[in-house]
C-alpha cells in the first residue's frame, strides 16, 4: 500500500519543475517580438487566462470526480504541449496554441493541486497544518522561479530560441513526478449529475458572506496583481539592461520564497488580518512610490515587495479553504479563479494598450492604484465574522 505522505514531497519538486521557466522573466519582450506589439503580445497572456477561465469549473468537477492524481497528470501533459508551442513560436498563432495548452493547465492545477495537499493532510490526521503545508510547499514555486529568472534573462541575452527550448525540459520532467502522486481517498463526489455539482458548489459559495467578499478580494487582486507584475518586465528594461531583469525576478522570487516558507509561522503568530491588510498596504504602496519616482532602484524595490506575497496567499487560501465544502472543493476554489482569469484577460488586454497610448509607466501607475480595491472586500469579510460573532453571543446569551 501506498503512503500518502510522499504525496507532500512530491508537490514540492513538482511546484518546482511547474514555475521553473528560463523564458517567465522575458516572456512579455519575447512574445513583443513576435508580434511586434505590447497589446498583441499582453493579448496572448489574456488567451491563457480566458482559457483557463473557460476550463475552470470544468476540471475543477473533473478534479472533485475523477480524483486528484489523474488531474494533476494530465495538466503536466498540457503544460508540456504549452511550452512547446511557445518554443516553436515564430507566429502570433502558434503562441496562441500555447496560451490555450497554458491555460488548460493551469485550469486543472488551480483548484486541484491545493484540494490534494489538503485531503492528503486530512487523511493523515493533519488538516490544521494546512497553512503551514501549503507555505512549504508553495515556497517551491519562487525558489524555480528565483533560480531560472536569472539563468533565462542571461541566456535571453545571447539567444531567445535557446531559453525557449530549454525551458521545454523540466515540463518532462513535471510528467514524470506526476505519475508517482498517491491519489488521496477523501475527495470524490461521484453523486448527481456535474450541473448539480456545480449548483452546490456555486450556493455554497453565494450563501456564505465570508467566503463571498474573500472570492470577490481574491479574484480582483488575482486580475490586477497578475497582469501587473506580467507587464512589470517591460518597465524594469527601460531601467536596466536585458541580462540584468532575471536579477529583478530573483529578488522578488527570493523574497516570496522566504515569505510562503514561514508563512504558516508567521499568520500563528500574529493573525490573518493583521498580515493580509499591512501586507497588501505596505506592499502596494511601495510599488507606486517605485512607479512615480522610477529610477535605477525601483526594481529593487518593487522586487522586495514580494515578502509579503507568500504570507498573503496562504493566509488567504486557508481562509478560503475553511468555508470550502469537502464534496465541491475543487469546483468551489476553480469558481473563484474562473473569475480572476476573466479579470486577468481583460486587464492584461487593456494594460497593453494602455502602454501603447500614454507609455510604460503610466499603464502601470494606474493599474498599481486599482489594486488598494480588494482591501475592501476582505475589510467586509473580516466584519461578517464578527457579526456572525455577535449574532451567536447574543443567541447564547
Amino acid at each position: 500500500m501506498h503512503d500518502v505522505r510522499r504525496n507532500i514531497r512530491l508537490l514540492a519538486w513538482f511546484n518546482f519543475l511547474l514555475d521553473f521557466r528560463l523564458y517567465a522573466p522575458v516572456m512579455v519582450i519575447y512574445f513583443e517580438r513576435v508580434t511586434h506589439s505590447y497589446a498583441l503580445a499582453m493579448s496572448v497572456l489574456s488567451m491563457v487566462m480566458l482559457a483557463a477561465a473557460a476550463l475552470e469549473v470544468p476540471t475543477g468537477i473533473i478534479s472533485d470526480r475523477i480524483g486528484r492524481k489523474r488531474t494533476v497528470i494530465y495538466g503536466a501533459v498540457g503544460g508540456l504541449a504549452s511550452v512547446t508551442c511557445y518554443a516553436i513560436g515564430g507566429t502570433y498563432w502558434m503562441l496562441l496554441v500555447g496560451a490555450i495548452f497554458d491555460g488548460l493547465a493551469r485550469a486543472l492545477f488551480s483548484g486541484n493541486n491545493d484540494a490534494l495537499l489538503h485531503d492528503t493532510l486530512a487523511e493523515m490526521g493533519a488538516r490544521d497544518d494546512y497553512q503551514h503545508q501549503l507555505g512549504r510547499v508553495s515556497s517551491a514555486y519562487q525558489i524555480a522561479l528565483a533560480v531560472s529568472a536569472l539563468i533565462g534573462s542571461i541566456l535571453a541575452a545571447i539567444s531567445f530560441p535557446l531559453v525557449m527550448w530549454l525551458s521545454v525540459l523540466p515540463k518532462v520532467a513535471m510528467v514524470g513526478v506526476s505519475l508517482r502522486f498517491v491519489e488521496p481517498n477523501i475527495h470524490t463526489d461521484e453523486s448527481g449529475n456535474l450541473f448539480a455539482h456545480l449548483k452546490e458548489a456555486l450556493r455554497n459559495i453565494i450563501r456564505n458572506p465570508r467566503l463571498r467578499m474573500l472570492s470577490m478580494g481574491q479574484i480582483i487582486g488575482f486580475g490586477l496583481g497578475e497582469a501587473s507584475f506580467m507587464f512589470r518586465t517591460v518597465f524594469i528594461e527601460m531601467l536596466w539592461p536585458l541580462w540584468a531583469i532575471g536579477v529583478a525576478r530573483m529578488i522578488s522570487n527570493v523574497c516570496a520564497a522566504t515569505s510562503f516558507y514561514f508563512a504558516g509561522s508567521l499568520l500563528k503568530r500574529f493573525g490573518e488580518r493583521k498580515l493580509l491588510f499591512g501586507g497588501m498596504i505596505l506592499s502596494e504602496f511601495t510599488n507606486l512610490t517605485a512607479l512615480i519616482f522610477a529610477s535605477v532602484v525601483s526594481p529593487v524595490f518593487m522586487g522586495a515587495t514580494s515578502i509579503f506575497f507568500g504570507v498573503n496567499t496562504v493566509s488567504l487560501n486557508g481562509m478560503m479553504q475553511r468555508e470550502f465544502s469537502d464534496a465541491q472543493r475543487a469546483t468551489m476554489g476553480s469558481v473563484t479563479a474562473f473569475g480572476g482569469s476573466l479579470l486577468f484577460a481583460a486587464l492584461s488586454v487593456m494594460l497593453g494598450w494602455l502602454a501603447d497610448a500614454i507609455g510604460v509607466r503610466e499603464a502601470l501607475i494606474i493599474a498599481n492604484i486599482l489594486a488598494f480595491t480588494p482591501l475592501i472586500f476582505f475589510r467586509l469579510a473580516f466584519q461578517s465574522v464578527k457579526l456572525a460573532e455577535t449574532n451567536m453571543a447574543k443567541a447564547n446569551g
